[in-house]
């Protein structure tokens, strides 16, 4: 038996819980080929935690939500970053790495929220409320963010709008997650028509259908969401707040209003919770596959590239993000 078998194999324990037998078998061309390339390339794999169960738990090296990424990004001493998500988080992994390669396995793996806001739109929100402190969703291009002051994620939002200390932002360009922060911090909050395509298709009814077919069972939802589904929850937070909602409480049974992915990767690390998946897949996300990495690393596209003038302006604006949660 070979090393590379052997480690594909060790990789495997960690999944078995949620991906069958016969399954990863389809999948063990691809996963000893990426660890080979891992190493001939001294590349590691950041991976979102949408990302399905294989590339997760099987060929990631660091995982976890926007702000988790962000920060990992900074400590990598890889030469290549592969971004296993949207392409929003590896011109952001490249912003904050800018002499790594950072590669991406598809182009179109995009974002309704970054797609929702050109840089336009915030120098015409700058125009119609002047001196008002722009405070930007991470889920945005780089040159979106170049034209803001600061960053914030899901999981830090609140922190950030109250580190201003002032009484009315611009928060862009999710109208749910603003909405739901304002009611949060008291600030008040402008904010721009986005949506996650994601998110935004869960209501309240299917919350309470779901706590009717699973008496007991505790909700758990994404602040991407309306207001009037958080307020069917149990609790609101980040993906990574629900992983620490789910250790801290070891519910019986859960569901986490948010992308599918999500319960699987969750349920391999509790197996004694029960997860209920009301499913919305992210299709943008879904275009990540081991196939689609394995071809990453051996041609090396697509590489991510960012204009220097765009990059330094964005790059602060992130690092002032990044700022308030070392304080």
């Amino acid at each position: 038996m070979t090393a590379t078998l052997a480690s594909a194999e060790e990789l495997y324990q960690k999944v078995a819980h949620v991906v069958p037998a016969v399954e990863w078998a389809t999948m063990a061309d691809d996963v000893e080929a990426i660890i080979r390339l891992k190493a001939e390339r001294n590349a590691v794999i950041l991976a979102h935690n949408y990302m399905t169960p294989e590339i997760f738990h099987g060929v990631s090296d660091i995982v976890g939500d926007s702000l988790a990424l962000a920060r990992e990004a900074t400590l990598v001493e890889a030469d290549v970053i592969v971004l296993a998500g949207v392409h929003f988080m590896a011109e952001t992994a490249k912003l904050l790495n800018p002499s790594r390669t950072v590669l991406i396995p598809d182009l179109r793996s995009g974002c309704s929220l970054a797609e929702s806001i050109t840089p336009e739109d915030v120098r015409e929100l700058r125009r119609q409320h002047p001196g008002v402190p722009v405070v930007t969703y991470v889920n945005t291009s780089a040159a979106v963010k170049a034209e803001s002051d600061i960053c914030c994620t899901s999981g830090n939002a609140v922190a950030v709008i109250e580190s201003l200390g002032v009484p009315q932002v611009i928060m862009i360009p999710d109208q749910y997650l603003a909405a739901n922060v304002a009611r949060q911090t008291g600030v008040e909050v402008i904010t721009h028509p986005g949506a996650c395509e994601v998110h935004e298709r869960f209501t309240p009814t299917d919350i309470r259908q779901l706590r009717r077919d699973y008496p007991g069972v505790t909700v758990l939802a994404h602040p991407e969401c309306p207001p009037a589904v958080v307020d069917e929850a149990d609790y609101a937070g980040s993906t990574a707040q629900m992983v620490g909602y789910v250790a801290e409480r070891l519910p019986k049974r859960i569901a986490l209003i948010t992308e599918c992915s999500m319960s699987d990767n969750v349920a391999q690390q509790f197996p004694g919770t029960e997860f209920v998946r009301p499913c919305n897949l992210c299709p943008h996300m879904k275009r990540n596959t081991l196939a689609k990495i394995r071809h990453s690393l051996e041609t090396m596209t697509h590489e991510v590239t960012i204009d220097e003038a765009v990059a330094d302006r964005a790059r602060a604006s992130v690092d002032r993000m990044l700022a308030v949660g070392s304080k």
